[in-house]
């Protein structure tokens, strides 16, 4: 969406410079899109709660498995064991590839953010997943029980290995660095 500033009192001088910072606003956006249509990589997100997520077991005494909608005919199985949580992908062809964020992100209580980002590729008119960032708050200061430590899980998405390539650690640029290594992970190796 473009900004209008306004610089100065009201006046054609500064209806002019308006003008000219749109049309600069809408260059730069124009210029972004073109870039992301090149590239052809693009997020889609979907939710890791509500609706769109369906309890499908219990494990006691503390534990669950929800089945999360993914992209396209991807699935997710959000995990809960101990106040701890992890991510299982499962592929079109039901194949399960664990993310294990309780060993590969932290090992302290955690929960995870509302979302899941598929970077995509749009090649020949097929949009497939390439990788996948999730957010995941880490319980790390057992004296303060409501603070915690906001990691964004990186994994890939290759024909024959889903996993975990990257944590992120909070930063002010975060989800740009989470798309960088995402858009980089097809050849790193797991961690």
């Amino acid at each position: 969406m473009a900004k209008i500033y306004t610089i100065g009192s009201f006046g054609v001088g500064s209806a002019i410079a308006s003008l000219v910072i749109l049309s600069s606003s809408l260059a730069i956006s124009n210029q972004e899109a073109i870039a992301k249509d090149l590239r052809g990589v693009d997020s889609i997100y979907t939710n890791l709660t509500g609706s769109q997520c369906r309890q499908v077991s219990i494990t006691e005494p503390s534990g669950s498995v929800s089945r999360c909608v993914g992209f396209g005919k991807y699935k997710l199985l959000v995990l809960e064991d101990d106040l701890r949580v992890s991510v299982n992908v499962i592929t079109p062809t039901g194949k399960t590839f664990p993310l294990n964020y309780w060993q590969v992100i932290t090992s302290n209580f955690s929960s995870l953010g509302n979302k899941a980002e598929w970077r995509v590729s749009k090649k020949q008119g097929k949009v497939s997943p390439f990788a996948l960032i999730i957010r995941v708050n880490a319980y790390e200061f057992p004296e303060q029980p409501e603070k915690f430590r906001s990691y964004l899980a990186v994994a890939k998405i290759t024909a024959n290995q889903i996993c975990v390539i990257d944590k992120i650690p909070p930063s002010a640029n975060q989800n740009q660095l989470a798309r960088q290594a995402a858009d980089n992970s097809g050849n790193k190796p797991c961690i």
